[in-house]
């Protein structure tokens, strides 16, 4: 069955490991590296037919410097990921996803914190040019627009925060919820027409900062906003290993708030540093849809796994 995973942080790694080398340290290549867990040859052999590829910039990188790191991201996603792996299509806008062919992957850019434009609009419009159909506002740290997840403050949105969610709006842009503060996810749900978590999971189960409360959930699906679950164990039992029925818990507790049609996959693959066994990477990706059919109907996995989100309301 095709899936859509929409959070992974290759671009980190390429750029690292490209603008890190020393002593002539092999370049990874996207295509086959065991070291990224989205490479190609997983996405294929897990039926991913869409990848999205998050620009993140670490908090310690100085300001000076942010935008630069966000363009080198952007430059290895051409250079690395689409240049030399004519099997993956960039999606620019939305109706491309209709456009892939059989043994085509679709590859989604996405931005994981606003620090790397700070409060330049002019850069924010360069990255919707580039393509980024997804904006996170902040990630776990505070910035400009807002507070992240795990600022002590747990302040809202800025005005400027705030202006970016309606230039979101305004470009048919998801507006990420998924690093945001309590606060502003309720800021962001009074303005987002396209409200998203892109790699979050259920508070009640969990009771992590990144998780969402049940309140919450309820609001996203009332505004037609998806959740998409994240295979990381610290987010699925606060441990540094789980299980696919575990992550699965999390899925039936969605669907018990009335979401089965607004859930998807979001894995953090490449941003993480403990796993969820037999769903370590990519080429995994079955293991789950194939838990999943144990318990839902093949029209219930199959929205889990693609549907729900190209049924979403950006399409429309």
């Amino acid at each position: 069955m095709r899936v859509i995973d929409t959070h992974c942080d290759a671009l980190l790694k390429l750029q690292m490991n490209k603008s890190g080398r020393r002593n002539n340290a092999e370049l990874l290549n996207y295509k086959d590296s065991i070291q990224i867990e989205t490479n190609l040859i997983n996405l294929q052999k897990g039926n991913v037919m869409a990848q999205f590829f998050a620009i993140f910039i670490y908090p310690e990188v100085p300001s000076d410097q942010k935008w630069q790191h966000a363009l080198e991201q952007i430059d290895v996603f051409h250079t690395e990921v689409l240049a030399k792996n004519p099997e993956m299509k960039h999606i620019k806008k939305w109706g491309d996803f209709a456009n892939l062919k059989d043994g085509e992957i679709g590859a989604v850019l996405t931005l994981e914190g606003a620090d790397a434009f700070g409060n330049d609009l002019m850069k924010l419009r360069h990255l919707y040019r580039e393509g980024v159909l997804s904006i996170g506002l902040t990630w776990n740290n505070p910035n400009l627009c807002a507070d992240g997840a795990e600022e002590p403050r747990g302040g809202g949105l800025t005005l400027f925060g705030k202006e970016v969610v309606k230039l979101n709006n305004e470009n048919r842009v998801l507006t990420d919820v998924s690093h945001l503060s309590e606060k502003g996810f309720w800021d962001v749900m009074e303005l987002a027409e396209y409200p998203f978590a892109s790699h979050s999971n259920v508070r009640a189960l969990c009771d992590h900062p990144r998780n969402l409360y049940d309140t919450q959930i309820k609001s996203m699906f009332e505004n037609n906003g998806l959740i998409h679950v994240v295979y990381y164990p610290p987010f699925i039992n606060g441990k540094e290993a789980a299980t696919i029925s575990d992550v699965i818990s999390h899925i039936d507790h969605l669907c018990s708030l009335g979401g089965v049609k607004q859930i998807g996959f979001g894995s953090d693959f490449d941003g993480i540093n403990f796993y969820t066994e037999n769903l370590e990477d990519s080429s995994k990706y079955q293991n789950l849809i194939n838990e999943l059919l144990k318990r839902y109907s093949e029209d219930e996995v199959r929205g889990f796994a693609h549907q729900n989100f190209l049924g979403s309301k950006v399409f429309k």
